[in-house]
């Protein structure tokens, strides 16, 4: 709390807060556009297709009370910066990744994204919508001055893009590689040299050979981002990110002028947004992955000791946090959600979804 506290009395939160504050009478009486800055340039496949989909829907379902406005990263602030302006008043709403403020603000945030070994895009939503993630989200953006919406999933994000293959956890000693969130300090940990590179510069990263690999989102952003022409080898099979989550947050204080009827439409333009995303994750990348494949990329799947390794690495990154009471509290939450649901699912759609692989194998 004392970290709002002082934006709002800082000259940049003191003057949004009371230009809202003045504003706020109109705001109910009449149209209203608000600023969104996003963490990725436009265009980029799923990660603004979200932030597309989740204006078009409210921009929509409003009938014109709400406009959004949206600025990529760049154009108002820059990628990792998007956090700082909605929280200080600068922007009104924010569409990123929530694990990209999980070192510099919480470690808590780094659950509403993603985290190594932890839920996938089924899991995800099923936690926050009926184990307790939303509560917990608000709770966390409580303190920042900050409410918070899933509103995306790019679903299960492979291991990456390399420029050599890996053959054992010890190709990973100093290896120059893009990872954020708690995955890349996971990845750290195993002697890797983690850069947290914006989406917007990965190719570029690459290409000048400044890092030797990144991971991105799966082979449908990765195509329409150009990776397979700067690196040879694709691991297909990630622990890092599951089914990570994107996320619309707004400034609390401008949430709390919007009409009932306008904050329902901006949670439920932020649930459909997550729906359609994840979907759209998996109806495209399975062809994408047959391009890439064509094109001469090299799909491999990690050996079993760079999994072992990546995993005892997550359960120390993890651990490292723990004595903040907020992460803990999240972290048994999210884990005994995922542990629940996949009680259920691997005895029914996993089992499935083995007999239907054996059954069309053997039938053509």
């Amino acid at each position: 709390m004392d970290r709002r506290s002082f934006l709002k009395n800082s000259a940049l939160g003191g003057t949004a807060a009371a230009a809202t504050g003045l504003a706020a009478p109109a705001f109910a009486q009449g149209n209203r556009t608000l600023t969104m800055v996003t963490s990725v340039p436009d265009g980029f496949a799923i990660f603004d297709d979200a932030a597309v989909k989740f204006i078009d829907l409210v921009n929509s379902m409003s009938g014109g009370e709400l406009t959004i406005e949206k600025k990529a990263a760049g154009q108002l602030v820059g990628a990792f910066e998007v956090f700082d302006a909605v929280s200080s008043g600068q922007a009104d709403m924010y569409h990123s990744a929530d694990y990209y403020f999980g070192g510099s603000q919480h470690p808590g945030y780094y659950f509403f994204t993603a985290v190594p070994f932890g839920a996938t895009g089924g899991e995800m939503i099923s936690w926050y919508q009926h184990g307790g993630g939303k509560e917990l989200h608000d709770e966390l953006g409580q303190i920042f001055g900050l409410k918070s919406f899933i509103a995306g999933n790019t679903g299960h994000q492979p291991g990456g893009w390399f420029n050599k293959e890996i053959n054992s956890a010890a190709d990973l000693q100093g290896l120059k590689f893009r990872m954020p969130g708690l995955g890349g300090k996971a990845l750290g940990l195993t002697g890797a040299s983690v850069q947290n590179v914006p989406g917007g510069e990965i190719y570029q990263a690459l290409a000048s050979g400044a890092i030797d690999g990144a991971e991105w989102i799966g082979p449908f952003a990765d195509e329409r981002l150009g990776l397979q022409e700067v690196c040879d080898y694709y691991y297909t099979g990630g622990m890092h990110e599951p089914g990570s989550a994107l996320t619309a947050a707004m400034n609390r204080e401008v949430w709390e002028t919007l009409t009932p009827s306008q904050q329902a439409i901006i949670e439920t333009a932020a649930m459909a947004t997550h729906h359609w995303s994840l979907s759209q994750s998996n109806a495209n990348n399975g062809a994408a992955l047959e391009r890439l494949k064509a094109q001469g990329t090299k799909v491999l799947q990690f050996p079993d000791d760079v999994w072992d390794a990546f995993g005892k690495a997550a359960s120390e990154a993890l651990d490292e946090n723990m004595d903040d009471e907020l992460f803990a509290r999240i972290r048994a939450s999210q884990e005994a959600s995922v542990a629940s649901t996949y009680s259920w699912t691997s005895i029914s759609d996993g089992e499935f979804q083995a007999q239907r692989a054996r059954y069309n194998a053997a039938n053509g």
